[in-house]
């Protein structure tokens, strides 16, 4: 089996700089980690593995620092690692970032199972996945949280519809996005980075690598939508001290309510 886990570099920091002009998040040299969903996508792959045998490739895309989560992937069990990263990438949306994804996923070739994360933590749109398997015409199944059976033609998969449990059996190819919790995703092995050569296999691909060239399809000109204003939350440390019995406790927090009209 072929499976492809896709993974993400993420700010590991709420104070993250917004560009001014694209309204687009500055990654570089920002504190990063990877996307905690991820995790538990690549557990999923390797558990599969273990049961099915074939081999693990990790897709990210990003700038060239988002090789560290690569790393991080061959760390834990991936096999193969490859980075989509070219400036006329950036600024994608969903659409523009699922559709690169999809011609990556084109470009690795022969995947019988691709795998995600179920959103990132630094968009939580939770729409990339479902998005990337149209563009690839296969079916998807999201919300995972439970494999029930796996063989050689197909999946069973046990999703959560927040008031339900529904049962899925797709074949592949195929597309999940996995929920956390579906595994407890193991540590980066010490010993196996040990074992790796200092560069790993992994491939970086360009626009002129896809097989769709035409720019206009990708990065800020491929996104239908167009962010109007973006900024960092305000850090509000502004507080108010009472002191008193409960009845001037709760006259003075009435009166602070009332003022702000938090009731009638």
């Amino acid at each position: 089996m072929k499976i492809l886990v896709c993974v993400k570099q993420v700010p590991g920091t709420a104070n993250v700089e917004i560009d001014p002009e694209t309204g687009v998040m500055i990654r570089d040299g920002v504190e990063s980690k990877m996307n905690p969903y991820d995790l538990y996508a690549l557990e999923t792959a390797f558990r599969l593995k273990e049961q099915l045998g074939g081999t693990i490739t990790a897709l990210s895309m990003g700038p060239m620092q988002s090789k560290e989560v690569l790393l991080e992937s061959f760390y834990m069990g991936a096999d193969k690692g490859y980075l989509l990263s070219d400036r006329k990438f950036g600024g994608a949306d969903v659409v523009a970032t699922s559709y690169t994804l999809a011609q990556g996923a084109k470009k690795i070739g022969d995947c019988d199972l691709i795998i995600c994360g179920k959103q990132t933590t630094d968009g939580d749109t939770a729409q990339v996945g479902p998005e990337m398997a149209e563009f690839l015409g296969i079916p998807h199944v999201t919300n995972v949280i439970k494999i029930l059976v796996a063989d050689d033609k197909g999946i069973t998969l046990q999703m959560n519809m927040e008031e339900s449990l529904e049962i899925q059996r797709v074949p592949y190819p195929c597309l999940i996005t996995v929920d956390k919790d579906i595994y407890t995703p193991r540590l980066p092995s010490y010993k196996r980075k040990l074992s790796i050569s200092e560069n790993p296999e992994i491939t970086v691909l360009t626009l002129k690598d896809m097989y769709d060239t035409d720019e206009t399809n990708y990065g800020l000109s491929g996104s239908p939508t167009q962010v109007e204003r973006i900024f960092p939350p305000e850090n509000n440390v502004e507080k108010i001290s009472f002191v008193g019995d409960s009845k001037t406790l709760a006259n003075d927090l009435f009166g602070i309510l009332s003022e702000k009209k938090y009731l009638g």
